[in-house]
């Protein structure tokens, strides 16, 4: 089943600079989507289009076959969420039951429903037994966690997270990322997320989109995507490293292969392979 269509959005916040051209986009449910793009190719503009915080657009957008404009306010909060780059914004209560128990109350749920909703919610994103610290007192990372979580409560069909993966050690990097996977895998959570993390792409998300100077330049799994070096550059990224290393022994004459290996794992494969 189809979670997102995206055919043919343009979009500019003042009718004169185009933020965002001619876009096209397709996500199925159940999809780990990563839109990698450089800052200001237009990622974030996207998310706040899909998730109907900017409304005047070009171009039609789908949540489930039903058009965007159609969805009222509420209807579409409970399909889809957002989790904001810097969780500073997003927090805004004094303990971490109140916060994530936000959502819950504004659908009118029972007391009952609410309590076990955060319960699991915390357990998902591994913050059991956190209901009554204050927020002040989490760190950077449990922050995350916590407005992954305030999400999770509202039970929505797909997630955006723009730059989740900013502002972290690279242990909490894997950490998140882990987390994301697990819940898009075992809860069957649409995740699109908006980065500019090369390394960790290939290892998590089923399919990526380049963004570049408002536009899509490439869309397809990680290998297919990262096959193509010149257009890598030209969106001011860089390929993952492991990818760079193969490409570059490549072009020494030193090995071959038809798909680009991305992981240590398919690296390690093909180098023995040569051996």
């Amino acid at each position: 089943m189809q979670a997102l269509e995206v055919k043919h959005l343009s979009f500019s916040y003042d009718e004169k600079v185009e933020i965002l051209s001619d876009i096209n986009l397709s996500v199925d449910e159940g999809d780990f989507i990563a839109i990698l793009g450089a800052n200001g190719a237009g990622k974030s503009t996207l998310l706040k289009l899909i998730n109907g915080l900017l409304k005047k657009y070009c171009g039609e957008i789908y949540i489930y076959n039903q058009p965007l404009k159609d969805i009222k306010r509420d209807e579409l909060f409970k399909t889809i969420c957002t989790v904001f780059q810097d969780p500073n914004d997003q927090l805004f209560a004094l303990t971490v039951f109140d916060d994530i128990s936000f959502g819950p109350r504004n659908m009118r749920l029972s007391d009952k429903e609410v309590k076990e909703r955060v319960t699991q919610a915390l357990i998902d994103v591994g913050l059991e037994g956190f209901e009554n610290r204050a927020i002040k007192t989490l760190s950077y990372g449990q922050k995350k966690r916590l407005c992954i979580a305030g999400v999770l409560a509202m039970s929505p069909k797909i997630m955006l997270m723009d730059e989740p993966l900013s502002g972290l050690d690279p242990m909490g990097v894997r950490e998140i990322a882990t987390l994301l996977r697990k819940l898009n895998k075992e809860k069957g959570l649409t995740v699109i997320m908006a980065t500019h993390e090369v390394d960790l792409i290939p290892i998590f998300v089923d399919r990526v989109a380049i963004l570049s100077r408002g536009r899509i330049v490439r869309f397809g799994e990680p290998a297919q995507v990262f096959d193509d070096k010149d257009e890598i550059n030209s969106a001011k990224l860089r390929l993952p490293y492991i990818a760079k290393l193969m490409s570059q022994l490549k072009d020494d004459g030193f090995i071959d292969f038809e798909k680009m290996p991305l992981t240590v794992g398919e690296a390690r494969r093909a180098l023995l392979s040569r051996l």
